[in-house]
């Protein structure tokens, strides 16, 4: 089984990246950092946009693991910007029989801050056929989740 890291941190060796590592400790996985893309907003369109490629690592994947920081009591921008320009863009249900799993971390977010970023990621799993395997948000919640993965 192939597993993506799609990291939406702008810092590419970060707690976002170091909470992948303990989550797929021992395992291989591709990492596909969002900052080296230039996904443009919904409804934009330029010649150089780069969805189509992170759409392809995603097919090519049997588990999806998304990250983010906990920025401005949500998700990243640029995971934010990815969720917002799959929507319309691709059938609902492509990504039926994989899963997909959420590392969510911040300084010190609050309990709702958190629940609203899973909300939007479960949003997302049901639209398009993912199966939710759950969210870590610490190191040992990481490693926990990785044992189901």
């Amino acid at each position: 089984m192939s597993t993506l890291f799609i990291n939406g941190s702008p810092n590419k060796r970060g707690n976002t990246a170091q909470l992948a590592d303990a989550l797929m400790e021992g395992r291989p996985y591709d990492t596909l950092d969002l900052v080296d893309y230039k996904i443009y907003a919904y409804g934009q369109h330029f010649d150089d946009d780069q969805l189509d490629e992170v759409l392809a690592a995603m097919d090519g994947a049997d588990t999806v693991v998304i990250g983010s920081p906990v920025y401005w009591h949500n998700l990243s921008g640029a995971v934010r910007n990815l969720l917002d320009r799959l929507y319309g863009a691709i059938d609902h249900g492509r990504f039926r029989g994989k899963r997909l799993a959420l590392l969510f971390q911040g300084a010190a977010p609050a309990p709702w801050m958190i629940e609203a970023g899973e909300y939007s990621i479960k949003k997302f799993c049901e639209l398009y056929g993912l199966a939710y395997v759950g969210m870590a948000t610490t190191r040992r919640e990481a490693e926990k989740l990785g044992g189901s993965l």
